[in-house]
């Protein structure tokens, strides 16, 4: 806030281009599973990135200003920083690239999303600590290889005898795949109304949200943010 663009202006124009180049290439890595390209897409991805490469700069400018200490605020700062962007560009992926299906699956019967194969193979009873259940059974592949099963409910709890649906996730770095069972449709084909998502990169919100929660606790613990007790 008492800053002059002029004294670290050049410094950050360096992540710039690195993050254009990361933001404008990103998106053709979606293509091959989703088919489109999505320009704004490109925007936060760059916006993210350049938010993540000048958290370094930070840094680097302290270390060459003050010297190699560098206070827990400005480490807290930078890594605050870093988080923003990895939540700018978790948001970014999720809401340009989320997939979502509904779909009439029969027993054996195989539905792709973003180069996911969901075999669904049929619904069998179940039983939990304090609910019956419609249990599904999905197996998923990408390319002949086997990822996940997945077992989405329809659970009926035995107190309020509603039935509530429970969605199978298979969790993962990079993206999250979710199946839910709707009604059936059909009872001698054994189809049912299914739900299929593919989130892409979901887990970065709440990945960026930790580290800006981290950076903002080592930032709190500087000792110069304390007062002696009177």
């Amino acid at each position: 806030k008492r800053d002059r663009v002029s004294r670290f202006g050049f410094l950050l124009i360096a992540p710039a281009v690195i993050a254009v180049a990361i933001g404008l290439g990103a998106p053709f890595a979606m293509i091959n599973s989703i088919a489109k390209y999505s320009f704004n897409a490109a925007c936060g991805i760059a916006l993210g990135c350049w938010v993540m490469l000048s958290a370094p700069v930070l840094i680097y400018q302290r270390i060459r200003t003050v010297g190699v200490r560098i206070p827990l605020a400005v480490i807290g700062m930078a890594l605050a920083h870093a988080g923003l962007g990895v939540f700018i560009i978790g948001v970014t992926f999720t809401h340009a690239y989320s997939i979502e299906k509904d779909v009439r699956l029969a027993s054996g019967e195989t539905f792709s999303v973003a180069g996911y194969d969901f075999r669904f193979d049929g619904v069998y009873e179940a039983a939990g600590a304090n609910y019956a259940a419609l249990r599904g059974e999905f197996v998923v592949t990408r390319n002949g290889r086997e990822v996940a099963t997945l077992h989405p409910e329809k659970r009926t709890y035995l107190v309020q005898k509603n039935p509530m649906t429970e969605a199978a996730i298979d969790p993962g770095f990079t993206r999250d795949l979710y199946v839910a069972l709707g009604e059936p449709l059909d009872d001698a084909n054994d189809a049912w109304a299914v739900r299929i998502y593919h989130k892409p990169f979901i887990r970065w919100i709440w990945l960026g949200a930790l580290i800006m929660a981290f950076g903002g606790l080592l930032a709190a613990a500087d000792k110069r943010r304390r007062n002696q007790a009177t």
